[in-house]
């Protein structure tokens, strides 16, 4: 078997600062708990969150370490201003439960999540088994994988649906520092277009 790195490279524009984009680049984990911290939170303060929580942690985001904390101890962490979501206690919980399941099943390395995988749907159905994330929440994650870190397993199209789609849709398209901002144009329009007059 060949050597399982820990992490892949990609090209995320979200955060607006570089020291944050750069680890949700750079570590699977953080990425994967953006992800899962992007509900009911600005996109860009849901994948800045893993920074400031690395640097609570002693400067590493590492599953394997808060699955062996106690959550209550990652929950007085997260609600430290400035908190890491709107709801810093719940998602807290959410974050220990994805590591606790990450050590478990993937030895607390996320990349085994699509190491090996047979096929987009294969990938698809482990992200769903994965705590916190459900359908759209897996789909954007195999956008993301494909589009932004070059992990384009064959059928990913259809597996992502919409997020595969050129237009800006979802953190997935966001591969420029200009990116976030037309997201937001657009989902304003989409939003005074639907809206009853």
């Amino acid at each position: 078997m060949s050597e399982v790195r820990e992490s892949l490279s990609g090209t995320l524009f979200v955060t607006g600062d570089a020291d944050a984009d750069y680890l949700i680049n750079n570590n699977t984990l953080a990425l994967m708990v953006g992800m899962l911290l992007d509900q009911q939170f600005p996109i860009e303060r849901a994948f800045a969150a893993p920074a400031r929580l690395a640097e609570r942690l002693g400067g590493n985001l590492d599953a394997n370490q808060i699955a062996a904390m106690d959550p209550e101890a990652l929950v007085s962490l997260a609600v430290e201003k400035p908190a890491i979501h709107r709801f810093p206690a719940m998602m807290a919980r959410r974050i220990h439960k994805l590591c606790e399941y990450l050590a478990e099943q993937y030895q607390g390395n996320p990349v085994l999540i699509w190491h090996n995988v047979g096929s987009a749907e294969a990938f698809y159905k482990r992200l769903l088994a994965l705590p916190g994330y459900g359908p759209v929440k897996s789909q954007i994650f195999v956008a993301i994988l494909a589009k932004r870190f070059g992990f384009a397993p064959s059928g990913w199209q259809e597996v992502a649906g919409v997020f595969a789609s050129d237009d800006l849709r979802s953190v997935a398209d966001l591969g420029d520092p200009e990116a976030l901002a037309r997201l937001r144009a657009k989902r304003t329009a989409d939003k005074s277009r639907t809206a009853p007059s």
